[in-house]
């Protein structure tokens, strides 16, 4: 055999070799490998076949394939049924309508705070029920808002679990921008504000323009705010980022900061010492005119303030910080408060209908004092509304008030590129709004 082999070419020399190799090295694989378990009768493994890993685990390592149908583990499915609430209804009667007994709203409803909060349905809302084999309750769902659904679920134990489901809000952000022609409240709905938003846009500016005094025809306004959405789907409006306004040529502008406040675009506060009218704008009757005539006495005598035109009880507060120096009734004033504010200045609420402060006491900037009223010497419900300095009257409308603190120089430079950015865009915004006008 060897001598047949040595006379072979080379080449065929080298595949014998190869072959009894190959041979050699099966016959030393372990038994283990060559064979599968004796369980099921390996046989020897054959040359150039692929054979299947046979890997046999422990009991607790066994693989789910969770893409079967057979082995996913699915969560329990409830079939509800909807009673939505009608007039004059209560939790007792829909109960009772979704076939309940009053021991089953008992235990559900003094499960927890969460369910507590079932006693307060409204007309036109849904509640929707579950029963299981027995008949008994085993889920009730709740929308407690656009945003949040409770499920209030029977265990194993046989008491009621309860969870909120909610669901992500997606922010976005949009512009409005307007030209005032009449009030703000007519271009703000034409713009398509919410009222929210047009009382929100005034009082961002309500130290530095009297919206019931300075608007003008021409006036023009733009915001950036943002808007919520829920699986694609509005659900409302959210807070102002930055808002400018321009009235009667002199550009405010404001951004709101991290901090939640509004800030000028050089980061100096929009809140100041003083607002320029202690009421929301409505209408005016009479501006500051020192040489006004008397409605009532029909004489020219000194009108050192504004009036308010307002209907009775409309709220009135203070224009700034201060301590109440006067409050009481007289004969001309009416019902009147008087504040001093630090050593420098007092402002006047006179013909109020209610006072809502006492002599001495300290108020903050916004808090109610009194209401619009027509005491004393009046012709119709009105503020009149006085503003001192050192002693002197000033116009309410143009006095120059204190400024406001600026933004520390950390918080400057976070502040500046973004406020920047963003009141380009409002500018963007209302130069194509006049464009297309």
């Amino acid at each position: 055999m060897v001598n047949v082999v040595h006379k072979l070419p080379k080449k065929h020399k080298l595949l014998i070799v190869g072959f009894l190799v190959t041979i050699i090295a099966l016959m030393l694989i372990p038994t283990e490998r060559a064979t599968a378990s004796k369980d099921n009768d390996a046989k020897p493994l054959e040359v150039g076949k692929r054979y299947e890993l046979q890997v046999k685990l422990e009991e607790d390592e066994q693989i789910t394939d969770l893409n079967s149908p057979e082995q996913a583990q699915t969560l329990p499915t409830y079939e509800h049924t909807d009673y939505q609430v009608r007039n004059g209804d209560n939790l007792a009667l829909i109960f009772k309508r979704a076939g309940f007994s009053a021991q089953t709203l008992y235990k559900l409803v003094n499960t927890n705070e969460e369910t507590k909060k079932l006693t307060k349905i409204h007309p036109g809302e849904v509640l929707s029920f579950a029963k299981n084999d027995k008949g008994e309750l085993q889920q009730l769902k709740y929308v407690l808002s656009k945003t949040d659904t409770l499920f209030v679920t029977l265990n194993e134990e046989g008491r009621y679990d309860t969870s909120i489901d909610s669901k992500e809000i997606e922010t976005l952000t949009k512009t409005a921008s307007g030209t005032v022609n009449g009030s703000l409240w007519t271009a703000g709905i034409s713009a398509g504000l919410s009222e929210k938003q047009i009382m929100n846009f005034a009082t961002i500016f309500g130290w530095d323009v009297d919206f019931a005094n300075d608007l003008r025809k021409g006036d023009q306004f733009s915001l950036l705010y943002e808007t919520h959405h829920v699986d694609g789907e509005y659900i409302g409006t959210g807070k102002i980022i930055a808002a400018e306004f321009i009235n009667q040529g002199e550009r405010y502008a404001a951004v709101r900061h991290t901090d939640g406040n509004f800030y000028t675009p050089e980061g100096r506060s929009m809140k100041k010492a003083f607002l320029r009218a202690p009421v929301n704008f409505k209408y005016i009757s009479s501006s500051f005119n020192p040489r006004r005539l008397h409605p009532v006495t029909k004489t020219v005598k000194p009108h050192r303030g504004i009036d308010y035109a307002a209907r009775t009880g409309t709220p009135v507060v203070a224009a700034g910080n201060g301590k109440v120096i006067k409050a009481g009734y007289s004969r001309f004033n009416g019902n009147y408060v008087f504040i001093k504010h630090g050593n420098t200045y007092v402002t006047k609420y006179l013909h109020l209908n209610k006072r809502k402060v006492k002599n001495g006491q300290k108020v903050k900037q916004g808090q109610l004092i009194g209401t619009v009223g027509a005491t004393g010497r009046v012709t119709g419900p009105h503020l009149h509304y006085e503003f001192l300095v050192n002693g002197v009257h000033r116009n309410p409308r143009t006095v120059e008030l204190p400024k406001s603190e600026p933004l520390p120089a950390g918080e400057l430079a976070k502040f500046k590129p973004v406020a920047d950015t963003l009141l380009a865009q409002l500018v963007r915004e209302r130069e194509m709004q006049l464009a297309m006008n």
